[in-house]
């Protein structure tokens, strides 16, 4: 009954990429400021958009996954898996392979380790997430099997044979 269903993996790249996100912002701000006027207006204006959304997407996101992983609550670890997958590994995904962008070599590999970080945190937080979500069914059945034996239903059948 006490059996943990966070996961490890998840925990160690969660962990890892707390210290990663800090590196992976200055090198994509300071690639942004370098090439800032060889852009056109609106990818200025999109990149300068990604930058404010993905921030604040990902302190979200690590805070999410931590408490969703280490607490055991779905609500948490639901929210952190939607984040990374319809919202931070597009966000990614689009600076990784946009060729307007103008892509420089530092962001295409901090890019593409942050990236592989979210493919591998969207697959392990799914994992993670059947287990917890099972774990839970099971619990909850289990409860529900105790209070019917602490309080049984009268049978369907016994009730029209008691009053005759």
């Amino acid at each position: 009954d006490n059996e943990i269903v966070s996961s490890l993996p998840l925990q160690m790249s969660l962990y890892f990429n707390v210290y990663f996100f800090p590196f992976w912002w200055l090198s994509t701000v300071v690639m942004l400021h370098l090439k800032y006027s060889d852009l056109s207006d609106y990818y200025k204006f999109i990149l300068v958009t990604i930058m404010i959304l993905a921030s604040l997407i990902e302190v979200i996101r690590l805070y999410l996954g931590y408490m969703g992983n280490l607490q055991e609550k779905v609500p948490e670890l639901a929210g952190f898996w939607l984040l990374s997958l319809l919202l931070q590994l597009p966000i990614i995904l689009f600076l990784l392979f946009n060729e307007g962008l103008k892509i420089q070599p530092l962001e295409r590999a901090v890019n593409l380790v942050f990236a592989l970080f979210l493919t591998f945190q969207v697959l392990a937080a799914f994992v993670t997430l059947k287990r917890m979500v099972n774990k839970l069914a099971t619990h909850f059945r289990l409860n529900e099997f105790d209070r019917l034996e602490e309080h049984p239903v009268p049978d369907f059948y016994s009730l029209g044979k008691e009053s005759s």
